[in-house]
C-alpha cells in the first residue's frame, strides 16, 4: 500500500507544449509494466481551451470547479464536482472552463506518458 496525503494541496506543474493554462501531475503509478495504470491531478484555468488526443483509456473524476468538454463527434458535456467521465482510447477531447476545473484521473498508461 502507498498513501498519498492531501494531493489536492500540491501545486501542479504546467503541461508542456500546450497553449492553455493547463497543469498535470502523475502521483501514483502501478508496477505492472504490461498494463500500467497512472493516476494524478489535472487542472485547467480560464483562458484558451486544450484539445487532447487520448492514446490510452482514462477516467476523470471532477474534484472541483467546472469543465466544458466536447469530443470529435460533437458530443458536449458540462462536468462539475462529483461527475465522472470516461475517455476511450482514440478520443479527441477539448477542455475549457469558465473559471477553473480540477480533475482526478486514472489512465491506462505509464508515468509521464500524457
Amino acid at each position: 500500500m502507498k498513501h498519498f496525503s492531501k494531493i489536492t494541496s500540491n501545486i501542479l506543474p504546467p503541461m508542456e507544449d500546450v497553449d492553455a493554462a493547463a497543469y498535470l501531475e502523475d502521483f501514483a503509478v502501478s508496477e505492472d509494466s504490461e498494463k500500467p495504470i497512472t493516476s494524478g491531478l489535472f487542472r485547467l484555468e480560464k483562458g484558451s481551451s486544450l484539445t487532447y488526443l487520448y492514446t490510452y483509456h482514462e477516467m476523470k473524476f471532477v474534484v472541483d470547479g467546472e469543465f466544458n468538454i466536447s469530443d470529435e463527434t460533437g458530443a458536449k458535456a458540462v462536468a462539475t464536482a462529483g461527475d465522472l467521465l470516461y475517455f476511450p482510447k482514440g478520443s479527441t477531447i477539448t477542455f475549457s472552463t469558465p473559471d477553473y476545473g480540477l480533475g482526478f484521473f486514472c489512465g491506462q498508461r505509464g508515468e509521464g506518458e500524457a
